[in-house]
């Protein structure tokens, strides 16, 4: 991380206040009943984020830095910590959702707990203590995000395909048609600079040589994607990586997660409640294999992180975030190089790795990132589930291969020459 008292407002404790406000804001549209569901072992509960985001500030900034706090309960730690070896033994994840208690009466209690402590018993002049309280407003910010994906998991694979918030703006898409933008090739450098907050993972800052390559200046949309499942794309072997096409034949893929027939015709869930798919808008929910396959059915290819980095770096950080209440991608806005912010997370075809030189955090917070740069994929940009403010061009996300409950979407690149 970086000093990243250096751009921080004054009031501290008021943002620590509004981000914890807005993870339970996520959970108002919520029925009791809902909190503790968990259909599958990578969607966690919306309980059991409240309680980890929770049990975060517990064990890194009130043990440490509070004399005189009071955990609130010594099983929490065991409960609710997700994979930090250094500070003790987890729960397993896949049974997340087995556990009716503690009640989610008593996990609000548990925040309200740490809040009033966070509020009565810190003193934010420490620049140590700052840091650790940025870094737990931005891992919050993260499971939020998360909070969206796994709720929309949780209702979007009911048979009953309940709405979670009738009231999220849904507009229709409108129909742009994709072109590709040039960049030329030479030494360039990628990765996090200046005093704003980063992750370890972002860091440091190094040259990358690169070709001229081309993007294209939207995303792929259902439209397009529909023609890659009529022309045949899912019974197609030679458009696959053999992982992908093992995985496509496993699971029984043959549209996007949350696609459906009815009468028919394609249907989509949404969050604001399901529909016709509408083919203007940007395809989503598609794992990096159906990504990849799509791209070589289309005669192009992903692009790279440093490519994409590249192509953003000199761009505002403006988008469809999830401050839009949509919570579902929109139309490609404007001329030129579009959608790179917000809308969906876009595959690259990087390998989720260190970069040169990369040091972790030190300490147990040095778990956070560096334990995961095996065997997964780099995304970019963020998406209409990601909180403001908290994507910039250098932010790496990282996923699995065949990982389709995010909101993840498709840039096509190409070589040129």
């Amino acid at each position: 991380m970086s000093e990243a008292a250096a751009n921080l407002a004054d009031d501290l404790p008021a943002q620590y206040a509004a981000v914890r406000k807005q993870t339970e804001l996520l959970c108002r549209p919520l029925a009791v009943d809902d909190y503790g569901v968990q259909p599958m072992a990578d969607a966690s509960p919306p309980k059991w984020h409240l309680a980890h985001t929770t049990w975060f500030f517990e064990t890194f900034v009130l043990k440490p830095f509070a004399d005189r706090y009071r955990v609130f309960d010594d099983s929490f730690g065991f409960l609710f910590n997700s994979y930090y070896d250094g500070v003790g033994d987890q729960y397993p994840r896949p049974m997340r959702g087995l556990l009716s208690r503690p009640t989610v009466d008593r996990v609000f209690d548990y925040r309200a707990h740490v809040d009033a402590a966070m509020d009565k018993h810190l003193d934010y002049d420490d620049e140590t203590l700052r840091s650790r309280v940025v870094l737990g407003m931005n891992h919050e910010q993260q499971h939020q995000e998360l909070l969206v994906t796994d709720i929309k998991y949780n209702l979007g694979t009911n048979p009953l395909r309940p709405t979670y918030d009738s009231k999220l703006h849904d507009a229709p898409g409108k129909e742009r048609p994709a072109t590709f933008v040039t960049f030329p090739g030479g030494l360039v450098e990628i990765g996090a600079a200046g005093a704003g907050f980063m992750f370890d993972n972002e860091t440091p800052r190094h040259k990358v040589w690169l070709s001229e390559f081309a993007l294209a200046d939207r995303l792929v949309t259902c439209g397009e994607y529909l023609e890659f499942m009529r022309d045949g794309g899912y019974r197609t072997p030679s458009l696959w990586l053999s992982e992908g096409w093992t995985a496509a034949r496993r699971h029984g893929w043959n549209a996007p997660l949350y696609w459906y027939r009815q009468d028919g015709e394609w249907f989509e869930y949404r969050l604001a409640g399901g529909g016709p798919i509408d083919t203007n808008l940007p395809v989503c929910h598609v794992s990096f294999f159906e990504a990849d396959a799509f791209a070589r059915w289309a005669g192009a290819r992903l692009p790279t992180e440093a490519e994409w980095e590249t192509a953003a770096s000199s761009r505002a950080v403006t988008g469809n975030f999830s401050d839009g209440r949509r919570l579902h991608p929109g139309s490609s806005q404007g001329d030129g190089m579009t959608q790179l912010f917000g809308d969906t997370w876009e595959w690259t075809a990087s390998a989720y790795g260190p970069y040169p030189g990369f040091r972790p955090l030190p300490g147990t917070l040095g778990e956070y990132n560096g334990k995961f740069m095996a065997n997964q994929m780099v995304l970019r940009g963020g998406s209409c589930a990601t909180p403001p403010g908290h994507v910039r061009p250098s932010y790496r996300n990282f996923f699995y291969a065949p990982d389709r409950w995010q909101f993840s979407g498709i840039r096509l690149a190409r070589d040129v020459g």
